[in-house]
């Protein structure tokens, strides 16, 4: 396996992919593990849901009974992450987001689905290698400009309105 091995899998019917959705959500993987650094080769799994999904592993795995956006379940602890036998490479984890919540979020924030559900994938990524918003304001400010720099390098920089990880309403 060469490079960064990214799956994408759709679960969902209810928000239509657009024409190039899969090459976007490729290139912010991309770009998220090449700012970080992450030695080669490597994998990540990137699954779209529903709300009803997202609200059962929202319950499941955080005790909240409710849909949410996106969602991280990293293979790794303290920087130390699973090897794939077959492959040899090392696998990060998987970043599960609704799509039915990205639509309801780009229409909120005044942008596009795509602009969206690349912040989500960039976010969910983050969340694998180890960032946490929710551990304290350096924390949540560090997190936010790694978003702000790797949305920028894809052509996805952060509106006026200043949607980033720790602004969550």
């Amino acid at each position: 396996m060469r490079g960064y091995k990214i799956v994408i899998s759709n679960k969902q019917n209810k928000v239509r992919i657009p024409t190039g959705f899969q090459l976007l959500v490729r290139r912010c993987c991309n770009a998220v593990l090449q700012e970080e650094r992450v030695k080669l080769p490597a994998e990540i799994g990137i699954n779209f849901l529903d709300n009803e999904h997202m609200q059962a592993l929202n319950k499941e795995y955080r005790n909240v009974d409710a849909a949410t956006d996106v969602l991280s379940f990293s293979l790794g602890e303290d920087g130390v992450y699973e090897k794939n036998l077959e492959t040899g490479g090392t696998m990060l984890g998987d970043v599960a987001i609704s799509l039915e919540m990205a639509m309801a979020h780009a229409k909120r924030y005044a942008h596009s689905f795509e602009r969206e559900v690349g912040f989500l994938v960039v976010h969910g990524i983050l969340h694998i290698l180890g960032y946490d918003h929710e551990k304290g304001l350096l924390e949540a400010e560090e997190m936010h400009k790694k978003e702000e720099t790797i949305m920028s390098k894809v052509g996805l920089e952060l509106n006026v309105s200043g949607r980033g990880s720790f602004l969550r309403v």
